[in-house]
């Protein structure tokens, strides 16, 4: 196994408590991390209503958060067809919204589960296209 493999795998572990605290945190506890979104729709508030810019950058930010996630499941196994990433950041994004039924303070969405697998498939493709890019620079050389 490569260095890089190695690494990502232990990688993964720590990453993923955090993805799962930030998402199982009670939502008073989460927001202090997470506040960033609402101040950045503030900042924008004179060109977008508050609720369509904090809509938009709430689905930005979840897919932000998977993409680290997908990139590692592509280090981490890189023969690993694409399908099969996407399917377990829709599985883990599902899990975490079930948990989030049962949580108060915390609300499931359906949009969360979509950009959670989106950002998951886009860190999958951009390490994928990083490997083919190197790969042509490695047989034109």
């Amino acid at each position: 196994m490569t260095r890089g493999r190695t690494v990502a795998r232990i990688l993964l572990a720590p990453y993923l408590v955090v993805v799962l605290l930030l998402t199982w945190l009670p939502a008073k506890d989460a927001g202090r991390v997470t506040g960033i979104v609402a101040t950045i729709a503030h900042w924008f508030e004179g060109l977008i209503p508050f609720e369509v810019g904090y809509t938009i950058l709430e689905f930005l930010a979840n897919v932000a958060m998977f993409v680290p996630l997908g990139a590692l499941c592509a280090f981490a196994w890189p023969r690993m067809h694409a399908m099969w990433v996407i399917g377990a950041g829709a599985a883990l994004s599902i899990m975490i919204e079930l948990v989030q039924l049962t949580m108060p303070s915390r609300f499931s969405t359906l949009s969360d589960v979509i950009a959670n697998t989106l950002g998951m498939a886009l860190g999958y493709q951009v390490v994928s296209s990083w490997r083919r890019m190197r790969r042509r620079r490695t047989v034109n050389a």
